[in-house]
């Protein structure tokens, strides 16, 4: 706090939510100076360093540019999706994504409340083409009510008119502070609904391997599902306090909303009508 003090921060970004990036890059002090310094930088950068970096960029694609270019973490070590999101992203289904104006498009929803410390309210429009399931946008808000949620869909393009909503099994309970389910003020908006039913003891696990199934045929747009793949990339077991660090099921932490409606939309799936015709052509094809 005296003339000529200076604090010195240095720091491995981690989340573009963090207090420290905030305070100090997104919104900086004055009179401050932000210098970005990786292992290209260090003239005293040896052979070894130079081995180790290389094992990473080979062996944890998902962790190297957190570690050596000073990237976000996207995909936490042991996340459900890290092999899933890093092959997406090799392969170029990270991309531009453009939706079929001729076809609907179904937004798989995750339900938060309305209160300020409720959960978040997160939704992932899609369309199924052919093979592809293509995701071109991402949506998540915390304590908001309906209206806001159909405000953005609508600013989207995704009106009654063109988009249907797909719920969890919850969706049909009535709000704790609104006597009203979703589901029904989904519907008053001119919404068509449909309420995923509950798929009972494991449901988590069920929602999770049908995405890691599905996850070859996802096609994810590059900017507005940014933050949804940030939650995707996050989320993981809960592990025990002990030194046995036996799994408790999925953490239920900021990622778990995002991740839960991306995994209805997996358990959801249902192949185009013409592709189950045309399976269904060969097979008899085969018995004659």
């Amino acid at each position: 706090r005296e003339d000529g003090s200076e604090i010195w921060v240095t720091w491995n970004p981690e989340r573009r939510k963090s207090a420290t990036h905030k305070r100090f890059r997104l919104d900086p002090p004055q009179d401050a100076k932000i210098v970005a310094l990786n292992w290209r930088d260090n003239p005293w950068f040896t052979e070894t360093l130079k081995r180790r970096r290389l094992e990473d960029l080979s062996k944890r694609p998902d962790q190297y540019n957190h570690i050596w270019e000073g990237g976000f973490v996207s995909i936490a070590e042991g996340a459900y999706y890290a092999k899933a999101l890093t092959e997406a992203k090799e392969e170029g289904r990270v991309c531009k994504v453009a939706f079929d104006p001729l076809l609907r498009v179904r937004v798989y929803c995750d339900l938060g409340g309305t209160g300020a410390k409720a959960d978040a309210f997160a939704m992932w429009p899609a369309q199924f083409i052919g093979r592809e399931i293509r995701v071109r946008d991402y949506y998540e808000a915390q304590g908001q009510q309906l209206a806001e949620h159909i405000s953005w869909l609508h600013s989207k393009g995704y009106t009654p008119a063109r988009a249907d909503i797909y719920l969890p099994h919850d969706g049909a309970t009535n709000d704790r502070v609104y006597d009203v389910s979703f589901e029904s003020a989904f519907r008053s908006a001119g919404y068509t609904v449909t309420v995923v039913p509950n798929q009972g003891k494991g449901a988590a696990r069920m929602r999770i391997e049908a995405s890691r199934r599905m996850f070859p045929m996802i096609w994810l747009d590059e900017e507005s599902t940014d933050p949804g793949r940030e939650a995707l990339g996050w989320y993981h077991e809960k592990k025990s306090d002990d030194d046995r660090e036996i799994g408790l099921g999925p953490e239920h932490d900021w990622s778990s909303h995002g991740a839960d409606a991306f995994g209805l939309m997996a358990v959801a799936y249902e192949e185009p009508v013409a592709q189950r015709k045309a399976k269904r052509q060969m097979v008899r094809s085969w018995m004659s």
